[in-house]
């Protein structure tokens, strides 16, 4: 019998992230030694104290049961302490705040919940791949708008709040950027939410690189700007700034009405995050701020390093001031053998140099030309992986970068 999934399906293209993975797996399967700098997957531990307090918790048969969709009430609380103590901002532990499995899973069910066939929802180019296509999987259509962190990007959007009929029902945001790396101030984020009640078009900010932040920069939280709860929610996460990636957990905050139509759509779809998890995450947030600091300032050296040695290999790079990313524009004559595009690059570096990097083009037509480097590995492994970088692309000759690389 044939089996015919659903037409959505077709509108998904390959996920160019789930195939470097692949094929970084099955090599090293075979024994090759791939440094992967391709996913935001981090690779330090999470703090002792947090698995401690998995592990206590876990123990307890009363944590061993379903738990809620929506979050227990004391992780809640917690997140609202969290914003308060950190960002100055008040919410509602039972109607403005939502424990996600991850801000990817609460992102994807939130689209379900606002949007539908007929419904368009504005996203940047380049975006996360989820930003673009959990829209899709809603089926509804995205438009998408190139991106900036300034009043022409901003202007760009409101142009087509006022010009697309039917009128966008949702603004996709986020900075810190990922892939690009591009960070905002404050009154960026107040322009936002000026436009968003001019128009009556809700806001979706992806917040997850908000506490991984370099050079004394503090991102501001969309939540910040004055009136922000009316228009918007905005998503973080626990993965990246404590390390907890595969513990599945992250929060949705703001706007009452979009938190209960979010809790709608989970509490059918699934029965609530491990409680232990939730346990350890408000141990997390409640006493891990010297932890988070710590950990950007890891990246922050990571950083550092890896600006220099794209740089090395003449590939042009701005240092980014969050995120745990590098975002660099590949030279031009080393993408010619693959027609200027960044997948087949990536892929062919994979194999060649045994070093994995996320193709710009993965993320959205402006995207092509880049490559994006998660700063996951130690400053040994990236060192290694840009001399096999170096190895491949200028044959230990001398370049338009500052010189071989030692």
């Amino acid at each position: 019998m044939d089996i015919h999934p659903a037409h959505r399906l077709e509108r998904l293209p390959p996920y160019v992230l789930g195939q470097m993975k692949q094929m970084t797996y099955r090599m090293r399967r075979q024994g090759a030694d791939v440094i992967d700098m391709n996913m935001g997957n981090p690779s330090d531990p999470t703090p002792t104290a947090i698995v401690e307090k998995l592990a206590e918790a876990a123990q307890d048969v009363r944590n061993q049961r379903y738990s809620v969709s929506a979050g227990v009430y004391n992780l809640r609380r917690e997140v609202a302490r969290k914003y308060e103590r950190r960002w100055d901002v008040q919410l509602d532990p039972d109607a403005e705040v939502i424990a996600t499995i991850g801000s990817k899973e609460g992102f994807s069910h939130l689209m379900l919940a606002l949007l539908g066939p007929g419904d368009t929802a504005v996203v940047a180019d380049p975006a996360f791949q989820i930003h673009t296509y959990g829209i899709v999987l809603a089926g509804a259509n995205v438009i998408s708008v190139p991106l900036g962190n300034d009043e022409q990007f901003l202007a760009r959007i409101e142009n087509v709040l006022e010009h697309l009929v039917p009128k966008p029902k949702v603004i996709v945001l986020n900075f810190p950027n990922n892939p690009t790396t591009m960070t905002v101030e404050l009154p960026f984020w107040e322009h936002v939410v000026a436009m968003a009640r001019k128009h009556e078009v809700m806001v979706v900010s992806d917040f997850a690189y908000g506490e991984t932040c370099f050079d004394d920069y503090h991102a501001p939280s969309f939540m910040q700007a004055e009136g922000a709860k009316e228009v918007g929610v905005e998503f973080t996460t626990m993965s990246k700034a404590y390390n907890m990636a595969g513990w599945r957990i992250g929060y949705c905050v703001g706007n009452p009405q979009m938190i209960k139509a979010l809790a709608t759509i989970k509490g059918y779809y699934d029965y609530g995050i491990f409680q232990a998890v939730q346990i350890a995450s408000i141990i997390a947030m409640r006493h891990g701020d010297d932890e988070v600091a710590k950990q950007a300032g890891i990246y922050q050296h990571r950083r550092d390093l890896l600006v220099d040695l794209c740089r090395k290999i003449g590939w042009e790079v701005e240092p980014p001031r969050a995120t745990m990313f590098v975002w660099a524009k590949v030279a031009e004559h080393h993408l010619a053998a693959y027609g200027g595009k960044t997948n087949g690059f990536c892929l062919d570096m994979v194999r060649r140099a045994e070093v994995a990097m996320t193709p710009g083009g993965a993320f959205g037509e402006h995207g092509e030309g880049y490559v994006r480097i998660a700063m996951i590995e130690n400053e040994q492994r990236m060192r290694q992986a840009f001399r096999q970088l170096d190895r491949v692309l200028n044959k230990g000759h001398e370049h338009a970068g500052t010189g071989t690389m030692a």
